[in-house]
């Protein structure tokens, strides 16, 4: 007999890894009828009184700099810092060329504790998206949010047509390793604007020092309208040099932040869905007879709704 969706939604409040994974695939699953099964989902824990207030955390950067392995040891340090914390890590992987699946690099390099309740590890695949998310990857903030104090979201890298992650995170660190470029080279990959913090890693190479006046010379081009240069930590993974300050600055974004902005969110990732199911079409639709994703949503009273009466719309075009 299978599991009732309450019962479902009393073991994820839990943490119990299997409960969460088997909602994680409804919010998955891009097939029309399983929005009725997500708005069902998210209505058992509002009913329960559980608000979206686990803070999003987008960690980015290069291939090479060290990201999953920097993951892996912040994410046990986290957790031991406060026996009440809980993490979620959302890994969006390339796709496979071959299967589409995700690679599973990320699951592969990450150290995580398999029987820890509190520390849950996802991978997505990014189906090609340009925009180093996945296509569900909103969709599955929205529960794990509910479900964990931080959910920190490790996309497939960054360029200038890879930048979705600003739009999800509460605060977006982007990891760099040395000789990643000069300045003129960072400005051209389209990195700099992206970020609220960088993180210089692998500092305990000879090149680091260069790197970092590299960096931090070029903030004042790239960024020239903030007030303050974003901080730039340097780190280790290997050594551990300069993780206390950078677990201080996520700590203090974690217990302050919370993810209620999700909601205000919803309209940017609600246009993304209409491209990426409908194309030009769609989107020309959505914004000409409906004023946009803003107001289609304020209509319709809900994601959920707004997707179902969408598609229903559209379907009916001539």
């Amino acid at each position: 007999m299978s599991d009732t969706t309450d019962e479902l939604v009393e073991r994820a409040r839990s943490l119990d890894k299997g409960s969460v994974a088997r909602l994680i695939s409804r919010f998955e699953d891009r097939r029309p009828h399983m929005a009725e099964h997500r708005a069902e989902v998210l209505a058992a824990l509002d009913g329960a009184g559980v608000a979206p207030t686990g803070t999003i955390i987008g960690v980015t950067g290069t291939p090479g700099s060290g990201k999953s392995t920097l993951l892996s040891r912040l994410t046990v340090d986290l957790l031991s810092d406060d026996d009440s914390r809980s993490i979620a890590v959302l890994a969006v992987d390339p796709s496979s060329q071959v299967s589409g699946g995700a690679l599973l690099g990320d699951r592969t390099r990450m150290r995580y504790l398999p029987d820890e309740r509190r520390l849950f590890f996802r991978s997505q695949a990014s189906e090609s998206d340009l925009g180093g998310l996945g296509p569900s990857t909103f969709q599955v903030c929205r529960l794990l949010t509910r479900l964990f104090d931080c959910v920190m979201i490790e996309t497939v890298g960054i360029g200038q047509s890879e930048a979705d992650i600003r739009h999800l995170a509460d605060r977006v660190y982007l990891v760099l390793q040395p000789l990643g470029g000069d300045e003129v080279q960072f400005l051209k990959a389209g990195i700099i604007e992206v970020p609220d913090a960088f993180i210089l890693n692998k500092c305990d190479e000879p090149s680091s020092s260069a790197s970092y006046h590299q960096l931090r010379a070029s903030m004042w081009l790239a960024r020239p309208f903030d007030e303050e240069a974003p901080p730039i930590f340097r780190t280790s993974a290997l050594t551990g040099e300069g993780l206390d300050e950078l677990e201080a600055d996520l700590i203090a974004r974690i217990d302050t932040i919370g993810g209620a902005g999700l909601r205000e969110r919803e309209p940017y990732f609600f246009g993304r869905w209409v491209d990426d199911e409908w194309g030009r079409h769609g989107v020309g639709v959505l914004r000409e007879r409906f004023g946009g994703a803003e107001r289609f949503l304020a209509d319709h009273g809900g994601y959920e709704t707004a997707q179902a009466a969408f598609a229903d719309e559209v379907l009916r075009q001539p």
